[in-house]
C-alpha cells in the first residue's frame, strides 16, 4: 500500500481508470466480433478501434493492424 499523499491518490485514480477503460475495451471487442461477422458492422468496428486509439484505450498501431485485418479479410469475401 502506499504511504505517500501523492502515491494514495495516484492509485485511485489508477483503479478508477482500469474500471473505466475495462468498459471501453469490452465495447471495442463486442464491435470488432460484429464487423468480422458482417459487412454492415465494419464502419462501427473501424470507428471504434479509431476512438480506442485516440483515447488511449488500445495503442494506435494495434489499432491499424486489427483495421488492416478487417479490411482484408471484408475484401477476400467480396472478391469470392
Amino acid at each position: 500500500m502506499p504511504h505517500h499523499k501523492s502515491a494514495k491518490k495516484r492509485l485511485r485514480q489508477s483503479k478508477e481508470q482500469r474500471l473505466r477503460n475495462r468498459g471501453h475495451r469490452t465495447e471495442l471487442r463486442r464491435a470488432v466480433k460484429s464487423a468480422r461477422q458482417s459487412a454492415e458492422g465494419l464502419s462501427t468496428g473501424v470507428s471504434a478501434l479509431d476512438v480506442a486509439a485516440h483515447r488511449g484505450i488500445i495503442h494506435p498501431n494495434k489499432a491499424a493492424r486489427l483495421k488492416s485485418r478487417l479490411m482484408k479479410k471484408h475484401q477476400a469475401a467480396a472478391a469470392a
